[in-house]
């Protein structure tokens, strides 16, 4: 197994960001999430997002806007859907993130057995898999947690923290790298997913390459990063292939959370990272 590196020179090859001729050029994205308790994960998915693609739309699953209005207040580049009109928005998207702040409360941790929340979330993702096998998805947060992996779109991202890994592959992440590598290619092959592990060292595989991503440092145990990864994952998505789409997140996360080191020691949080993300982004691609 070989284990490739990523660095700024694939965004050389990226075809996110270039030759745009009016704003579906720069892809669409849907992004599906928040709750009445968690409206902060997707306000940080919808930023990370909406500075990559050209339309960002946004569902959540609760009956009224109350979550929207909300982060209305901290974003204003995207256009609220009703959830009941998601999948016409799915369909024409390039690309589809789901559960960033969906509930996700469980009775017991294994197989999956969930509350009446955490169940209404898990019904909700598997009718728009089912409706929309064929879009490009990122599986985050809520929706990681109730979706047992076998019933999960082929192709789809999943950013799995170490408690979620777990729980969706029933065994803990691999520490040393050679062993993480095979672990993950084993799992993305099997399941037939792209698997990003969100690490010191982060991994990424779809069951072919395997890609680790270098750097950050320990302000990226904050919360919110995971959600500001999957969004920024998503407006790549859009128009790059998967491996590429996740390995240049977590690269460009990785690269905010040092320039902030650099400026203010690790005290930062996700808000200060999905700021700085643009900064790196334009650091690599205008030094290639």
């Amino acid at each position: 197994m070989k284990i490739e590196t990523f660095d700024k020179s694939w965004f050389e090859d990226s075809k996110t960001l270039k030759n745009i001729v009016g704003k579906h050029a720069a892809g669409q994205v849907t992004i599906i999430g928040g709750s009445k308790l968690f409206h902060g994960a997707p306000l940080l998915a919808l930023r990370g997002a909406a500075r990559i693609a050209g339309m960002v739309y946004f569902s959540t699953p609760d009956e009224d806007k109350e979550v929207a209005d909300k982060i209305k207040t901290g974003l204003s580049s995207f256009v609220w859907v009703p959830y009941e009109e998601a999948g016409n928005y799915i369909a024409k998207s390039d690309a589809v993130l789901i559960g960033p702040g969906m509930m996700r409360s469980h009775i017991k941790e294994q197989n999956f057995v969930c509350d009446r929340e955490g169940e209404a979330t898990r019904r909700r993702c598997q009718d728009l898999f089912d409706k929309h096998a064929d879009r490009k998805w990122v599986i985050d947060g809520g929706a990681l947690q109730v979706v047992s992996v076998e019933k999960m779109p082929r192709g789809a991202v999943v950013t799995p923290n170490d408690k979620e890994f777990e729980m969706m592959f029933g065994q803990k992440i691999e520490e040393e790298i050679e062993k993480r590598g095979e672990q993950i290619l084993s799992l993305a092959k099997k399941y037939h997913l792209v698997i990003l592990t969100k690490d010191k060292i982060s991994i990424v595989s779809d069951g072919e390459r395997v890609v680790k991503i270098l750097g950050g440092n320990d302000g990226l145990v904050k919360g919110g990063i995971g959600d500001t990864i999957a969004g920024v994952l998503a407006g790549f998505l859009a128009k790059d292939e998967p491996i590429f789409a996740a390995a240049a997140a977590s690269y460009l996360v990785k690269g905010a959370a040092e320039k902030l080191a650099e400026r203010q020691g690790y005290m930062f949080n996700a808000d200060d990272v999905v700021n700085m993300v643009p900064e790196i982004y334009g650091e690599a691609v205008n030094n290639l």
